[in-house]
């Protein structure tokens, strides 16, 4: 039997769109179980494929899938019911089963509005899927009624079934890395505590369930040998189990995989050995949760930490040389201009490196959004509308759009105008085991200032200063061939060569073979008038970016012609 997975495009565009451009790893999991039952599968990532209706025909008529299986998160609601109503069009027989916590959370919803949805896989979807898909392709006797976890119609009214107990061994499952590539990947699934704003607790009964550490490892083994050396490991909360975090990270090291990656936690579940063996084995930032800096306004939002665990988590996340970002909400219930002073005074204090801030969304399957349809005497049909979601201000009269908006205004920009001095006053920890690290972390982060995304942001200030300081911070810790490359490219910009070729022969004392530091200073010999010498460079790595154009401009200057005719047939 042959299915197709497809992660749908929003509603909405997006300006920034890393949230949505990767299929859920439920997915990969999904499809991997499937595989191992005898099917073939096909993930179709059509998050950017809003309105290209004719693509979508022609690539579902190419695979001619039996069976259709859509991801729903919430945004993508209406993105999926489109993509529905064309496959009902072209392949009218082939059944449509959605699944994802949107499709779990209106299950009832989405069957008695929408015909052209068939099936419903809600909660943990493996093994209903399979006995599912089996059902589907006749491959059992099983009655519809007796396939727990699923909702469907009968008669024209939606049916329910029992929930699917869960997968107790995630081990059991198979590693979806065999047979499919992606970089967010993850070793448990639930999280033990109650956010009202949040749908994990509903998904997962305030439950955790891992992994071992030996099939994570592995996986991210076979992943690294298919080419892929970063992740993002989008547990809910990755440091949970600290022993097995720590086993994790040294298993990591112990196989010698050349990898980074990132990760979230909570403030009040990380210590100094859970971060130092984070740091060693390549982790480079780790996510909190703080959401306000109004401690009223986090028991509110049932988020139960401190003013005092949330500094202490960022100055020793920073301590170790690991990026501590925040995830911040605004236009939260109770909201006011004291409330949003009090998250500045607090980001001052604890000096994030990164930060997100998101307006308060009410998203169904929250306690949240249980106390909206008590207060407003809604149901799930609200959802009829096209919208992507319900901002909270949008439902309080002490709010508005304008007052929220100017909210997070203030919030970017103080973060924003603050950010240079958290990163030149940095406080790392002296220990000659994390000295590797330290200028790796120190080069990165200066390599965002420079040409990375703080580089566009006009509310920093000096951001060309504040990389160079940490460019030449990162080279008293190790000679690393990023800060010499950053230094270089700084100087460059400046249009002061001298200093670039004299930092990037430096670097080339330590990295002789690199090519991105040979191809930079033959750029600056260039801009010198050292015609000759930056030819012989670009000659050596004519495969590096321009670098074929730019011997030829070298070539033309010199009047080799026979060089110029040689290079320009190699471009042609």
């Amino acid at each position: 039997m042959k299915v197709a997975f497809i992660n749908p495009y929003c509603l909405d565009e997006r300006l920034i769109d890393y949230d949505i451009k990767v299929p859920p790893i439920g997915v990969y999991y999904l499809a991997a179980a499937l595989i191992e039952a005898g099917c073939k599968c096909k993930i179709f990532n059509w998050f950017n494929m809003k309105g290209r209706f004719g693509q979508m025909e022609r690539e579902l008529k190419a695979f001619t899938p039996d069976c259709i299986c859509i991801s729903i998160l919430h945004a993508n609601r209406w993105g999926g019911i489109d993509i529905s109503r064309l496959s009902k069009r072209i392949l009218p027989d082939v059944p449509i089963i959605f699944g994802g916590p949107g499709a779990t959370f209106l299950r009832q919803h989405l069957l008695k509005n929408f015909s052209e949805v068939d099936f419903i896989i809600y909660g943990e979807g493996e093994k209903s899927l399979i006995e599912l898909i089996n059902y589907l392709n006749d491959k059992n006797e099983k009655d519809l009624s007796s396939i727990k976890g699923i909702a469907y119609r009968k008669n024209g009214t939606p049916v329910l079934n029992d929930n699917m107990p869960f997968v107790e061994n995630l081990d059991e499952l198979p590693d979806p890395a065999k047979y499919f590539s992606f970089q967010h990947i993850i070793s448990s699934r639930g999280c033990p505590w109650n956010c009202k704003f949040c749908g994990s607790p509903r998904i997962w009964n305030r439950r955790v369930r891992f992994h071992s550490p030996e099939y994570f490892v592995n996986q991210m083994e076979r992943l690294h040998r298919k080419g892929i050396n970063f992740f993002f490991v989008s547990d809910d909360t990755f440091t949970l189990k600290r022993e097995r975090v720590i086993r994790i990270c040294k298993m990591i090291l112990e196989r010698g995989l050349d990898i980074s990656w990132v990760a979230i936690s909570r403030v009040n579940i990380v210590d100094d050995e859970i971060l130092y063996w984070m740091r060693r084995a390549g982790c480079i930032q780790i996510s909190y949760g703080v959401e306000s800096g109004a401690p009223e306004i986090r028991k509110i939002l049932n988020k139960n930490i401190t003013n005092d665990e949330i500094k202490r988590a960022f100055k020793k996340t920073r301590e170790y040389g690991l990026m501590p970002r925040a995830y911040f909400i605004y236009g939260n219930p109770g909201e006011s201009r004291e409330t949003i002073n009090q998250t500045i005074r607090l980001i001052k204090e604890i000096k994030p490196l990164g930060a997100i801030f998101y307006i308060l969304d009410i998203f169904p399957g929250t306690e949240l959004y249980d106390n909206f349809l008590k207060r407003t005497k809604s149901d799930d049909d609200i959802w009829l509308k096209k919208i992507e979601d319900i901002m909270y201000f949008e439902t309080d009269p002490s709010l508005d759009e304008k007052k929220v908006l100017s909210f997070g205004k203030k919030l970017r920009k103080e973060f924003y105008k603050n950010l240079p001095k958290f990163a030149v006053n940095l406080k790392l920890k002296d220990d000659p085991t994390l000295s590797k690290c330290h200028a790796d972390f120190l080069s990165r982060l200066a390599m965002t200032f420079a040409f990375g995304d703080y580089a566009n942001q006009k509310d920093i200030p000096n951001k060309s200063q504040t990389a160079q300081i940490l460019f030449e911070r990162a080279l008293t810790y190790q000679p690393i061939e990023r800060a010499y490359l950053g230094l270089g490219m700084l100087f460059q910009r400046k249009n002061n060569h001298k200093d670039a070729i004299k930092i990037l022969k430096e670097g080339l004392c330590h990295f002789p073979n690199s090519s991105q530091l040979n191809s930079c200073l033959a750029v600056s010999l260039m801009n010198q008038g050292r015609v000759e010498e930056a030819l012989n460079i670009f000659m050596r790595f004519l495969d590096v970016g321009k670098n074929a154009e730019l011997a030829i401009a070298c070539a033309k200057a010199l009047k080799m012609d026979d060089i110029v005719h040689k290079l320009t047939r190699k471009l042609r």
